[in-house]
């Protein structure tokens, strides 16, 4: 059986990469890796291969950037055109980005069967366009793989059967443990001329904190409070460098004490959060590889996705107003949270778990031999 596994994203590398190589070894599952090209930088995209040991992508449909509509709708055209001439058994979604929702749609549509890895997570804020995303997809899915307890919960509420639903783990934390070891090799670090344990790492991307010129403003400029506290390392997204660009506040960027950097590969960025003194962040994965490196994380928004980063983890959610940060920051430093044990399946077996799901059905799907 043919399954096509869906990456677009940055965030999608890490997670399908484990699942790619879980299904590789199993007799009779040939998994091939479709690329939307959602992401289209190459720090963003092609080193991830490299480092995740992936192998290429069969096509790559290459989007790019563009309103919500319009890439949602390039790459269902795209991926709609590919479906019908390769006909895959499966179609594994992962995530909530736009390539998610995207070839989830053509899929349910075109009667193909669909999995959707990282199923089930609610922010219950509408206004973001990722819960969108998870909220349609986990309604069309027919495999729902799920990564923390609230997920269960959240789909059950919503009356799917919970024969469609199944608790493996987190995958995102099966590719952080096996390259755990291969990132301490990174020189990031003496690059930026850092200690371990010095800097406090900083991600920005979602909309609500980029995209509005007064808010981004306000956010550069506590940044630049920070950096007098403690050094500050902003791998800048392209999507936040262009909002700044185009807001005439790039001049915020240079504040003193203030590292920026290209966007930076896996092992680079594993090895810098790994040694951060604390990471700042807009990220739903960030909160989940934070917590189980023990490493202290401020997420700048009001609601997440996974709970389970407050409950067990070292995440403290801040909430979206900028000038939450020094405050939260000082508080951090007076009374730092407690290191707890990962969460119950954050093991490095959840892409093992899926395999078995998967492989369980092959063999009774129609045509299976």
């Amino acid at each position: 059986m043919r399954i096509a596994l869906i990456a677009g994203a940055r965030p999608n590398f890490m997670k399908v990469a484990p699942v790619h190589e879980a299904l590789r070894r199993r007799a009779g599952l040939t998994p091939e890796i479709v690329h939307t090209g959602q992401h289209y930088d190459e720090a963003l995209s092609g080193s991830f291969f490299e480092q995740l040991g992936m192998p290429p992508p069969v096509v790559n449909f290459g989007v790019g950037s563009g309103s919500q509509a319009r890439q949602v709708a390039d790459v269902m055209v795209a991926f709609e055109a590919w479906a019908e001439r390769e006909r895959p058994g499966l179609v594994v979604v992962v995530g909530d980005v736009n390539s998610t929702l995207a070839c989830g749609l053509v899929a349910a549509k075109s009667r193909i069967p669909l999995a959707h890895v990282e199923a089930g997570l609610r922010s219950f804020d509408r206004a973001m366009p990722e819960e969108i995303n998870r909220v349609v997809v986990d309604s069309i899915s027919d495999f729902l793989f799920v990564s923390e307890p609230s997920g269960v919960t959240n789909l059950e509420r919503e009356g799917v059967a919970a024969s469609r639903i199944h608790l493996v783990g987190n995958v995102m934390i099966d590719s952080l443990m096996r390259h755990r070891a291969a990132a301490e090799d990174s020189d990031i670090l003496a690059r930026l001329k850092l200690a371990s344990g010095q800097a406090i790492v900083v991600t920005l991307h979602r909309p609500s904190n980029v995209d509005d010129p007064r808010h981004l403003e306000a956010i550069l400029r506590r940044l630049g409070d920070l950096a007098k506290e403690a050094p500050v390392v902003l791998p800048l997204h392209p999507r936040t460098r262009a909002r700044a660009h185009a807001a005439g506040i790039e001049s915020l960027l240079g504040a003193e004490g203030l590292v920026l950097t290209e966007p930076l590969g896996y092992l680079d960025f594993l090895h810098l959060m790994a040694h951060a003194r604390a990471v700042l962040t807009d990220s739903g994965g960030i909160q989940e590889e934070t917590t189980v490196l023990g490493v202290s994380c401020l997420t700048l928004r009001d609601n997440t996705e996974r709970p389970i980063t407050l409950e067990q983890g070292t995440n403290r959610l801040i909430g979206s107003d900028p000038e939450a940060i020094l405050p939260a920051w000082r508080e951090l430093v007076a009374s730092p949270p407690s290191r707890r044990n990962a969460p119950d399946l954050w093991d490095g077996g959840a892409a093992e778990r899926i395999a078995d799901v998967v492989e369980t059905w092959a063999r009774s799907a129609p045509g299976s031999g």
